[in-house]
């Protein structure tokens, strides 16, 4: 294995899918399958995943919010995710521990990082929901703060493409993926692919990050024993 304990960043958006807000049942599931896989296989595996299927913290700024009551609607969109994310992975029969930055104990535990921390040793899925538990703070932010704590050995950003690539791909039928970009190509090409302060803590604390396709079936389990999937950001 080229890894043991990941950390998987998962937008809100990606369970959109194709109807491009809510929760897709049909796209929860194919997520929730591979990371059955990936758990079948050994891997201790924790999540962070994002709100922007139900609500973004900025959006609701620019549209006349205050920034910090948007931000702490997006925490809670969060929690709604991670236990539709929480109940698939049960439903398989793999067990789970939803942890919330912000307290609400009747659905999550309160996050306490030595408990996260044992619960991967004990081989269940740990999902952290509620970011950071501040405001203006991404969950992207958030995925490098938890990677961190737990000692993860590499954070998996889960796109909808294949990597990074010099523009975007969506657009562009020339644009070319990287293979590997240093933290700093990151910064300095100011590529969008996670949010400064995320790839900054990733860079001061040696953190590995590998940006890949979660809609290719398979892409996770493949990038977790060492095929050259997606792009790898490191020194």
């Amino acid at each position: 294995m080229a890894y043991k304990r990941v950390l998987l960043k998962i937008s809100g958006e990606a369970l959109a899918g194709s109807q491009g807000h809510g929760i897709h049942g049909e796209t929860l599931e194919t997520l929730t399958k591979q990371i059955q896989k990936i758990h079948e296989e050994g891997f201790e595996v924790a999540i962070v995943v994002g709100a922007g299927n139900i609500h973004r913290g900025v959006a609701g700024a620019l549209g006349g919010m205050d920034r910090a009551t948007s931000d702490y609607m997006g925490m809670v969109a969060t929690v709604l995710n991670a236990l539709a994310i929480s109940d698939s992975l049960e439903r398989r029969n793999v067990y789970t521990r939803v942890m919330s930055a912000i307290d609400m104990r009747e659905v999550a535990e309160p996050y306490i990082r030595r408990r996260a921390v044992r619960h991967l040793e004990k081989k269940r899925v740990v999902i952290f929901a509620a970011g950071t538990g501040n405001p203006y703070f991404t969950t992207d932010t958030t995925a490098a703060l938890r990677a961190n704590e737990i000692n993860a050995d590499v954070i998996l950003k889960a796109t909808k493409v294949d990597g990074i690539f010099d523009k975007d791909p969506m657009e562009h039928k020339d644009a070319v993926m990287y293979d590997e970009l240093s933290y700093l190509d990151v910064i300095n090409k100011s590529i969008k692919v996670m949010d400064t302060t995320a790839v900054t803590l990733c860079m001061d604390n040696k953190m590995e990050i590998i940006v890949f396709n979660l809609f290719t079936d398979g892409n996770i389990l493949k990038v977790l024993k060492g095929e050259k999937i997606g792009t790898k950001v490191r020194l």
